[in-house]
């Protein structure tokens, strides 16, 4: 087991690639705080676990919100007692579109859910990292950061924040023993889909968008779960700072 004992929140954690990664690290021997905004649904996964009730928890998150973000790592450290994995996963996507058709509101909500968090989430746990001796930092960016697609500026410039908050985080926090790295996934078969497509999900639409992955498919919450453990893992242990593309070729 690649993280026997290992202690990881996973944000966003009840869906989607979140899922994906809960589902793996509780193979892989982690104890895991599914957290997210909807938490009955992270019950629900916490619940169907077959890994035991002590070693997987839920709680309701709004990455968004400092009080919320701490009472997570508190949450995490007080039933685990520790801190060693951090997965910024949760996000909100952008329905496709002219970029002069989107609100201010939803522009604020975009930053405050995709960027914000990171700052937040460092705030509550970067310390308990420092404290004992090192920790990862994973954050899900996308593809939208290194190819972006038109009709989606605003969330493409939202990961693109990630990608720089990653490599700068991974100097600064390189001499506390702290690894931070980004996975950067194409589309996948998630919650989020039929915004990126414009609102619908179409075989005509899906084909477009597949006509431009090599692979010839979407990403699936097994594919990013494998990258985040590689990434949490002891193997990775001189791996900082990268943006990982799993994306079956789009980004060549």
């Amino acid at each position: 087991m690649r993280l026997k004992d290992k202690i990881a929140i996973v944000t966003g954690g009840a869906s989607g690639f979140g899922e994906g990664i809960v589902t793996r690290f509780l193979a892989e021997g982690a104890k895991v705080v599914i957290a997210d905004i909807n938490l009955n649904a992270a019950m629900n996964l916490a619940n169907d676990a077959s890994c035991g009730p002590e070693n997987v928890t839920a709680v309701k998150v709004d990455v968004a919100d400092k009080a919320a973000v701490e009472h997570m790592v508190k949450h995490t450290t007080d039933t685990f007692g520790g801190l060693d994995i951090l997965v910024n996963n949760a996000g909100i996507a952008q329905r496709r579109g002219p970029m002069l058709d989107v609100d201010e509101t939803t522009f604020d909500r975009i930053y405050a859910v995709n960027v914000k968090s990171i700052y937040l989430s460092a705030l509550a746990a970067v310390p308990i990292f420092q404290a004992g001796g090192g920790g990862v930092i994973i954050n899900t960016a996308s593809t939208a950061a290194v190819s972006p697609r038109p009709g989606l500026t605003w969330y493409n410039g939202s990961k693109g924040a990630v990608v720089t908050l990653t490599k700068s985080m991974a100097v600064e926090l390189a001499a506390d023993n702290i690894r931070v790295n980004a996975i950067n996934p194409v589309i996948g078969q998630t919650g989020l889909t039929a915004d990126f497509m414009g609102g619908e999900d179409t075989p005509e639409i899906r084909q477009k968008f597949l006509s431009t992955i090599p692979l010839g498919r979407m990403s699936t919450p097994e594919d990013i779960a494998a990258a985040a453990l590689y990434l949490a893992s002891d193997d990775a242990s001189f791996i900082t700072g990268v943006c990982l593309e799993v994306d079956g070729g789009r980004c060549i």
